[in-house]
């Protein structure tokens, strides 16, 4: 009998990934307990209440980092732990690296002098990004935090997915629409929230920003960064069925995508790095991070794995 998809994932996993992504998988697919995650999650934690030390691949050296801190609580949240102590030390580290709006921005001056992936460059006087924002105040919203940065955020949050498609000349980029997504999905106004994912839907239909037939897919939009023929298709912006991003996309738009999704899994078990390789410990790590996702995706939306 042929290996299921799961059990090829296994054994790429036991051979490749770092301690954090096998205790994340033995957690999620394994039955394992929570403590190992977090204790292996705690490596990367500086004193500053962030995280560094590559915990995101694509930015090296030990600094703390607000898309280090976004990887440790989406870590953190899709084990239950996100709360108390832990998310008040993160708010506190997130108000230091704010932007004088009380955003986040993608890198902060302290990343020069260590390598980073060249679609990441380190700036002296950074911009707020939704990029970086969105999804960590998704986040924290999702798991009912408070703190008084958040409140800023979330303002700062609301004006960039109002102005995504709005007061700009050229087409969103796709990484943003699913920023805007990770934070409507739990932001604290509901009603608001869908009306805008309407509006981002047809945005993203209408600007070709996805993939709806895999068999077509030099029509969609590139993501920056992305290998040349790696684009967004509807899994990447509705990751659980509950997602206000699924309702873009028929059952049959969805389902194709999925099919491709599962089809992605490579012959040793693992999924692509869907970012280009710039350095090969880079690209090494990111493929099981990438495989973790992809299972939890596939799952989510009811796709068998054994």
């Amino acid at each position: 009998m042929a290996a299921t998809p799961l059990a090829r994932a296994e054994r790429f996993i036991w051979l490749t990934a770092r301690v954090l992504e096998q205790r994340r998988f033995a957690y999620h697919f394994l039955g394992a307990g929570a403590d190992p995650v977090e204790a292996a999650l705690s490596a990367y934690l500086n004193e500053d209440g962030g995280y560094g030390h590559a915990l995101e691949p694509d930015l090296r050296g030990p600094v703390s980092q607000p898309l280090h801190t976004a990887h440790a609580l989406h870590v953190l949240d899709s084990i239950g732990r996100c709360g108390g102590l832990r998310a008040e030390r993160m708010c506190r580290y997130l108000t230091g690296v704010a932007t004088k709006d009380g955003a986040l921005p993608v890198v902060h001056p302290s990343q020069r002098g260590y390598p980073a992936a060249p679609y990441v460059p380190v700036a002296d006087e950074p911009r707020s990004e939704l990029l970086a924002t969105g999804p960590v105040v998704g986040l924290l919203h999702r798991n009912q935090v408070w703190h008084a940065w958040l409140f800023r955020a979330t303002d700062f949050c609301w004006a960039a997915v109002d102005a995504l498609g709005a007061s700009r000349p050229h087409p969103s980029q796709p990484y943003e629409i699913q920023a805007a997504v990770a934070f409507l999905d739990h932001a604290p106004d509901g009603s608001r929230a869908e009306a805008a994912a309407d509006r981002l839907g047809r945005l993203v239909r209408e600007q070709r920003l996805v993939v709806l037939d895999p068999a077509r897919a030099d029509t969609g939009a590139a993501l920056a960064g992305d290998v040349p023929d790696e684009r967004p298709y509807p899994y990447d912006y509705a990751r659980v069925p509950g997602s206000l991003a699924r309702r873009w996309f028929t059952d049959e738009e969805m389902e194709r995508s999925l099919d491709r999704l599962a089809g992605r899994q490579r012959p040793d078990g693992g999924w692509p790095a869907r970012r280009g390789s710039w350095a090969p410990g880079s690209t090494l790590e990111e493929r099981p991070i990438a495989t973790i996702e992809a299972l939890r995706t596939l799952r989510a939306h009811g796709r068998p794995l054994r």
